[in-house]
């Protein structure tokens, strides 16, 4: 599978699209450079919904981002919704597309959740399995995004290594979210920025920032909140020296508007050696 690299446009900072702020964005698009979707909100798309994607296709470079896929199931993927997604990233035509390191499925059943696999070397094969499998139907690249979990599962591999042997086993890149690294520091113990030194930073080519909500001592990516102070400094450090192609804001709770968000990007621009010198 071909991966996004330094070759690759430098599409710059961006929001994950939702309806709370569709008007917002909408006003203000010369303020914002990329826009990402939830894939499964547009994967049966009709009437005003079509409506809406070719709207946003016109103004905006459009990375879909995939909820349900399951990856990491042993029950393989769902063709049926793995040719939805086909239909929608062909409309779409964009540079990459994105999925979960996860698995939603088990036994046949939907699970209706994000599930962390375990990190061993069974867990990697699976992935790998199933991403071959996605090739041949979806030639655009794919990056696969790290997920949040409160709790891990038994395996013989730490983060940093699941990671590298799951990108080389795929040949995909990475969309690193840097809300889920902290969260798992937080909750699990560890430091971020060591795991941060220990990973395949040259495989980076998106990121996703958010802020997430303490629930009962536990760090919750609940998308909900401003940017904390810890991942932006795991922004910073990641902008220095991965490849990185976008950068996406997500904020899916507690909406005061488009203004404080848009503050956000230019804060992330500012942290952003490369896109400045594109921009200079």
């Amino acid at each position: 599978m071909a991966v996004a690299t330094e070759s690759t446009a430098l599409l710059g900072a961006g929001l994950g699209w939702r309806t709370p702020l569709a008007s917002g964005i909408l006003q203000q698009r010369a303020r914002i450079d990329v826009i990402e979707i939830v894939a499964d909100h547009f994967l049966d798309a009709a009437g005003e919904t079509l409506a809406e994607l070719d709207l946003l296709r016109a103004h905006f470079t459009v990375i879909p981002h995939a909820l349900d896929l399951s990856l990491g199931s042993a029950d393989g993927v769902d063709g049926a919704y793995l040719d939805k997604l086909a239909a929608l990233i062909e409309r779409l035509d964009p540079p990459w597309w994105s999925e979960h390191l996860a698995f939603t499925r088990a036994g046949g059943m939907r699970i209706g959740h994000l599930m962390p696999l375990p990190r061993t070397r069974a867990a990697v094969a699976v992935v790998g399995r199933n991403v071959a499998q996605v090739a041949r139907t979806i030639r655009t690249p794919l990056l696969l995004e790290n997920s949040a979990a409160q709790f891990t599962l038994p395996g013989g591999l730490d983060e940093a290594e699941f990671l590298g042997a799951v990108v080389d086993a795929t040949g995909c890149g990475l969309l690193l979210d840097l809300a889920n690294l902290h969260a798992d520091a937080v909750n699990h113990g560890g430091d971020a920025r060591t795991l941060l030194a220990r990973l395949p930073l040259e495989r980076v080519v998106q990121l996703h920032l958010a802020g997430g909500d303490l629930d009962r001592g536990m760090l919750v990516d609940s998308h909900a909140s401003a940017v904390a102070p810890a991942v932006w400094a795991l922004a910073a450090d990641v902008l220095a020296h991965a490849p990185v192609r976008a950068a996406i804001l997500e904020r899916d709770a507690r909406f005061a508007g488009i203004g404080p968000l848009l503050d956000e990007l230019d804060l992330l621009r500012a942290r952003w050696p490369a896109l400045q010198a594109a921009r200079a």
